[in-house]
């Protein structure tokens, strides 16, 4: 009898985490919102910007593709994330950061991708897992200092992608 009720307390804790791991995976496609405000097509036409940077993602510890590009809008830099742009939805904490490393994914070791402190700067949580945006650059950011932007997941330390601006 204790058999049997163990067993049935086992099944039903089962349960309840399989529905709550279905639940979290789900969640995702409400990304944390950066608190620079983001871009739509319409503004990116009509103010005048000029690229300073540019490059292609490739993927890290997760898929990640797309292009970033840093633009100057109104006399300020801008980093934005292209049409294409996708990453896995699979990080709890991802931030879209500037790194001093022309090649963050050769310089580190895989799976994680792990980086150093020193080495980047923090723009913004990331916006979302797909698709256009933009993050403003602080103006006390020297775009000199850093030849890379890359997304990455603050809490495991693991690069998901990045890319070399040239």
């Amino acid at each position: 009898m204790k058999l049997n009720h163990l067993l049935t307390l086992s099944l039903a804790a089962v349960l309840i985490v399989s529905c709550t791991q279905q639940e979290s995976v789900s969640q995702p496609s409400t990304s944390p919102l950066a608190q620079s405000s983001p871009s739509s097509t319409e503004s990116v036409e009509t103010v005048n910007q000029d690229v300073i940077k540019s490059g292609t993602f490739v993927s890290g510890e997760h898929p990640t593709q797309g292009t970033v590009q840093i633009v100057t809008k109104n006399g300020k830099p801008v980093l934005e994330l292209n049409e294409a742009f996708k990453t896995s939805e699979m990080g709890p904490d991802l931030v879209v950061i500037l790194h001093r490393s022309s090649d963050v994914i050769g310089s580190t070791k895989p799976p994680a991708y792990p980086i150093q402190q020193s080495d980047y700067v923090i723009l913004a949580p990331l916006q979302k897992f797909s698709g256009a945006q933009s993050y403003s650059i602080p103006d006390n950011v020297n775009l000199a200092d850093y030849q890379s932007v890359a997304i990455w997941c603050r809490k495991f330390n693991a690069t998901f992608g990045a890319a070399a601006l040239n």
